[in-house]
């Protein structure tokens, strides 16, 4: 599924998490997933017309005012809860870029971090709940309108600051924003944290077959002409001509650059690095350079909105100098990330697979590599173990003794409840 967000009044997290629930996401299963997490918090909506156009007003009523969390109490709660390995990542993501730019503002080392407003039940509702909702839409691809930025200046818990706050800006580096008639602050760090977090894109709505339509709304008066709603728009990708309906389109950046003074060990070092920032795809090759020296070749694929964080990484942890920036277009086969409930005898339990359409409309499903490290890790077992039991399982062995491909019923016998779709 696509998810386009139509930024016509800015985001922030209660404008996020009302236009999901908008597009059909329960709000008694939201409750339930983020209650296993998060103790001391209601969740309530109201239907209202800013400017005749119907929208979910959500609030989080926070029950239990305990004491704001530094990030290191966040990250902690967010790697230990039970949470589907996609929301786990993005959750730790967001929060990540939000503690970063509030260290380097307030000139403090990023664990010892103290959020005044992050920290709050209501903004860990909003951010992880985002997320929860958006895995169970079953989106696999996030495309946003330029986000429009506010003006004047609003208090907060360090005096009156400017519109857009420090961090608001810190969070959107890279990101494509353009100003508003807005007269107050209409996109939060949370909001910034939740768009640069998923938006693989920035631009006009892509193509797609509509689904649904979802509007959130804002709770200030902007003293702006547009309405103070979040759109999002989720549809299907649209079919395309025989033969290749099930190859998608979308535009990825590559950062690249040649090195020949550099350990291998530090070039490992550096590309897990990069993969735990966000790089869809890290890569190493041989090659000569001038005056016929050996070197090695760093290839980076990553989203646009993680391009500035991910040339930073590089720059810091290699010996370059400098590296070469461009975007690309690309062509994959629609995949889906599940949750599956393995049969009893594999000894597995939940695990995260992918599931990938050929060209011939055929699913299968493929071991997600973290996902079985982890569970080897957890069992005590080989990796090449936990391959070898999911193998039997994605992939039985039919009567020309070739592997078959399991069809859409077969996966829902294994699928979990909260799997991706």
């Amino acid at each position: 599924m696509i998810l386009y967000l139509d930024m016509v009044s800015g985001i922030a997290g209660d404008m996020a998490l009302g236009a999901l629930v908008d597009l059909g996401v329960p709000m008694e299963w939201l409750t339930r997933k983020l209650s296993c997490v998060v103790k001391g918090f209601e969740l309530r909506t109201e239907i209202v017309f800013p400017s005749h156009l119907r929208a979910v007003n959500l609030y989080v009523d926070v029950t239990d005012n305990t004491a704001h969390r530094h990030y290191r109490d966040i990250k902690k709660m967010i790697q230990e809860a039970d949470l589907p390995e996609g929301v786990r990542q993005n959750s730790l993501k967001a929060f990540g870029k939000i503690a970063e730019a509030e260290s380097r503002i307030h000139g403090k080392k990023i664990e010892s971090v103290h959020f005044h407003e992050i920290g709050g039940i209501d903004s860990l509702v909003d951010i992880m709940g985002t997320f929860l909702a958006i895995d169970y839409l079953g989106v696999t691809r996030v495309v946003a309108s330029p986000i429009p930025l506010g003006s004047g200046s609003i208090e907060c818990a360090h005096g009156r600051i400017p519109v857009p706050v420090p961090a608001t800006l810190a969070v959107l580096k890279g990101i494509p924003v353009t100003g508003s008639d807005a007269k107050t602050e209409i996109v939060t760090p949370t909001g910034a944290a939740i768009v640069a977090t998923l938006a693989q894109g920035f631009g006009p709505m892509p193509a797609m077959q509509i689904q649904a339509t979802g509007y959130g709304a804002g709770k200030r008066d902007t003293g702006s002409s547009a309405p103070n709603v979040l759109r999002m728009v989720l549809g299907r990708q649209p079919e395309q001509a025989a033969g290749s309906c099930h190859i998608l389109r979308d535009r990825v950046w590559v950062l690249t650059t040649n090195v020949d003074d550099m350990s291998p060990e530090l070039m490992g070092h550096a590309m897990g690095i990069l993969m735990e920032k966000g790089a869809l795809d890290v890569s190493v090759a041989p090659v000569t350079m001038k005056k016929s020296r050996p070197g090695m070749r760093l290839e980076v694929v990553c989203r646009e909105a993680d391009s500035q964080d991910l040339a930073a990484v590089v720059l810091t942890q290699t010996s370059a100098i400098g590296l070469r920036c461009q975007p690309c277009d690309r062509m994959i086969l629609n995949r889906e990330c599940l949750t599956m409930q393995a049969p009893p005898e594999t000894g597995l339990g939940q695990i995260q697979v992918k599931s990938v359409t050929g060209l011939d409309g055929i699913k299968r499903l493929v071991p997600e590599y973290e996902a079985c490290r982890k569970k080897a890790e957890e069992l005590g077992v080989s990796l090449r173990a936990v391959y070898d039991r999911l193998g039997a399982v994605l992939n039985p062995i039919g009567d020309s003794g070739r592997p078959n491909p399991l069809d859409r019923e077969q996966v829902r016998l294994y699928k979990t409840k909260d799997g991706g779709n």
